[in-house]
């Protein structure tokens, strides 16, 4: 399916590792990890609405300028593309982003490295719990020092495969981390099925924790943006544990 399969904890958890070490030692306010879902229900169409939309939402002026106004003037991302358990591929490793170049250089990677949608080579199930383990095993490996750790899920499904979200959630909540969203519309059979509630009960978790739901995919690029501009304003989390916050929909313009 296109994906490193790496089966077992410990060789998991020492690739993630080995590719998370690019960034320079310092301190910043945010660190984001962007877990992107490639299982086998997103197809072409989708895979580039994810792997465009990053790259734009990255190098928009909104977030820079957002980026801008933190503290350290930078923050750190990571992009990675998951689907079943044991099944997770690096794009971007460790990386900080302190200016349009830098941006720039990311947007770069991620849309010459992200997934086409078609790798998949059987069937490619959504273990979301299996991505929030990873993502916090990476915010864990990050050589500098983040006030705020955000794990960005961007998926088009229920999780269906490993162990059980709410699990995860806790463990990452646990862990400092506060876990985001945003909901890609599945179509099943024909008929739109609205993730954005499954989201907001199974899966976001932490300080100031929120779903980005969307009517249609033609709004991803301007929800991602948004969602980056929201996150990186956070930069000092006040909320409490757990709470959700559902951000209304962006403009189109």
């Amino acid at each position: 399916m296109g994906l490193n399969s790496l089966v077992g904890s410990t060789a998991i958890v020492a690739a993630l590792v080995s590719v998370g070490a690019e960034a320079s030692a310092t301190e910043i306010d945010t660190a984001i990890v962007f877990a992107v879902d490639v299982s086998g229900s997103v197809d072409p169409a989708t895979a580039e609405l994810q792997r465009e939309g990053h790259a734009a939402a990255i190098s928009s002026q909104a977030v820079l300028s957002a980026i801008a106004r933190t503290h350290a003037g930078c923050i750190a991302i990571t992009y990675v593309e998951w689907s079943s358990y044991g099944q997770m591929r690096s794009v971007l490793p460790w990386t900080n982003v302190c200016g349009p170049e830098d941006a720039q250089a990311v947007a770069s990677a991620i849309s010459e490295g992200g997934d086409r949608g078609f790798g998949c080579e059987a069937m490619c199930q959504t273990s979301i719990s299996f991505a929030i383990d990873m993502s916090v095993t990476l915010l864990g490996s990050y050589a500098g020092k983040a006030s705020n750790k955000i794990i960005d899920i961007s998926a088009n499904g229920i999780n269906n495969d490993g162990l059980p979200v709410e699990e995860s959630r806790l463990r990452a909540i646990a862990a400092g981390c506060t876990i985001n969203a945003i909901a890609l519309p599945e179509i099943r059979l024909g008929v739109r099925n609205d993730l954005t509630s499954y989201f907001a009960d199974n899966v976001i978790g932490g300080p100031n924790a929120f779903v980005m739901p969307l009517t249609s995919p033609s709004l991803y690029t301007s929800a991602l943006r948004q969602k980056l501009v929201k996150e990186i304003s956070l930069a000092e989390p006040t909320g409490a544990v757990g709470s959700v916050a559902l951000l209304a929909m962006p403009e189109t313009r």
